[in-house]
């Protein structure tokens, strides 16, 4: 056995070791309120997944356990610590305070659609507490027998994201679900107006409305009437005064509103890295095209549609359409309002899309490596590492994606640069990524 092949071994076992520790750790601060991240991420409480996540990263895991063990002994609770940042930047325990405990607040999913379980999953993924977002109960048309098995079912088996890491229980004689211990009621309505979540001890809710039937104020003030219902978030792009939200851009906006939309998949994907490079160069103007994962609103099978072009079967072409991706950019960034055009491309695969922006700047951006690095250095900052991620693979593909938390995924091998123009390539899960700012919207909505 050569000494090369014994000292990797000797390594491993101290990681997995270490790795131990720290996801003893890591459970001690959750159980205080402390929410953990590793660049912007949420680290899955796995031995594999957290020395690669290490490895990958250049950060040495014997110094995230040390700062972790620290932060335990110093009774550090309720607040949030980015501990792969915290280790980059040399701090110890003493430099972080305890907060407050997050406030109790009710969420209902009003749909239960694609969003809605990946939201559902999100929210359920977490380590249970009595603080913070609680999914308390799931609103769907009326269905006959059968319908909450075919619901627990769903959430529990995706085909795109695979098995739900967790339990679900039906739980017919109380009209709900069990997930990872915790009780969710499905209510059956037609209407917000039928709904009285008071009666299932819901009070002050978040009502996420993952249905897109209703998308102006009219209509989404239908659910504030609901005995039990305080604020609405609308998981689509909102008509009229409604504010677009993409959460790192202007979620600092919301205040009091009491209706509040978190934009598109699209929207989000692509407002992040426009900010940052209008911020540094300036957009003159520009184009955005997404090449889009096809969506349950087109078919199957070739029939009638009300769109044009989206009744052609979605799983056999390539289907041209619109977007208002490109012009409700400007409801975050004011700046870039009439600057940007967009057009999008459905395509037969069922998630994971890419966003080309085409710009002219104000000022040179200079080679695309230099745009690279900038970029680069934006998603590795931590005011930017929730949104935008960063991959230099020449054998980077879409599926490479799914399951991203990232709202943006960067392809810095695709960038073209030259003088005051260039060409950028942003590929982003549209359920997974959009979901995680979903989330942290209602969160800022819940203060």
């Amino acid at each position: 056995m050569s000494s090369l092949y014994e000292s990797h071994l000797s390594t491993r076992k101290t990681q997995e070791n270490d790795a131990v520790a720290l996801i003893v750790a890591l459970s001690a601060l959750a159980n205080r309120g402390v929410n953990t991240l590793f660049l912007g991420k949420r680290i899955a409480l796995d031995v594999a997944g957290i020395i690669a996540l290490h490895d990958d990263n250049g950060v040495a895991l014997g110094d995230t356990l040390a700062l972790v063990q620290a932060l335990v002994a110093a009774d550090v609770a309720n607040t949030s610590i980015d501990i792969a940042q915290a280790v980059k930047q040399g701090k110890t325990a003493t430099d972080f305070t305890s907060g407050t405990a997050a406030a109790t607040t009710d969420v209902v999913l009003y749909g239960f659609g694609r969003i809605g379980r990946i939201l559902a999953r999100l929210l359920m993924s977490r380590p249970a507490s009595d603080k913070g977002l609680q999914l308390k109960a799931i609103v769907v048309r009326p269905a006959g027998e059968g319908d909450l098995a075919k619901r627990a079912s769903l959430l529990e088996r995706d085909s795109v994201h695979g098995w739900f890491n967790g339990s679900v229980v039906v739980d017919e004689a109380n009209g709900g679900m069990i997930v990872n211990g915790r009780f969710i009621k499905v209510i059956y309505a037609a209407d917000p107006s039928e709904v009285d979540y008071t009666a299932h001890g819901i009070n002050n809710a978040i009502i996420i409305d993952n249905t897109g039937k209703w998308k102006d104020e009219a209509g989404l003030g239908k659910h504030l009437q609901s005995k039990g219902a305080a604020k609405v978030l609308l998981t689509a792009p909102a008509k009229g005064e409604i504010k677009n939200v993409v959460y790192g851009v202007n979620h600092d906006t919301i205040g009091g509103d009491t209706i509040v939309s978190a934009a598109s998949c699209t929207t989000n994907a692509i407002t992040p890295t426009l900010k940052v490079l209008h911020d540094a160069f300036g957009i003159v103007n520009g184009h955005m095209e997404t090449v889009h994962a096809f969506t349950n609103d087109q078919n199957l099978v070739d029939n009638y549609h009300k769109a044009d072009r989206r009744g052609r079967a979605a799983p056999l072409n390539m289907v041209m359409t619109s977007t208002g991706a490109a012009s409700a950019v400007s409801k975050a960034i004011p700046e870039l309002k009439g600057k940007l055009t967009g057009n999008a491309i459905r395509v037969p695969t069922p998630n994971v899309s890419l966003a080309i922006l085409n710009l002219n700047f104000d000022k040179a951006v200079g080679t695309a490596d230099e745009l690279n690095a900038f970029i680069k250095s934006k998603a590795d900052s931590q005011e930017w590492q929730e949104q935008i991620d960063y991959s230099d693979s020449p054998e980077a593909v879409s599926t490479d994606f799914v399951g991203s938390e990232k709202v943006a995924i960067f392809d810095a091998e695709a960038t073209i640069a030259a003088d005051k123009r260039a060409t950028l390539y942003v590929w982003y899960d549209n359920e997974m990524g959009y979901s995680t700012q979903v989330i942290r919207v209602a969160e800022e909505m819940a203060k």
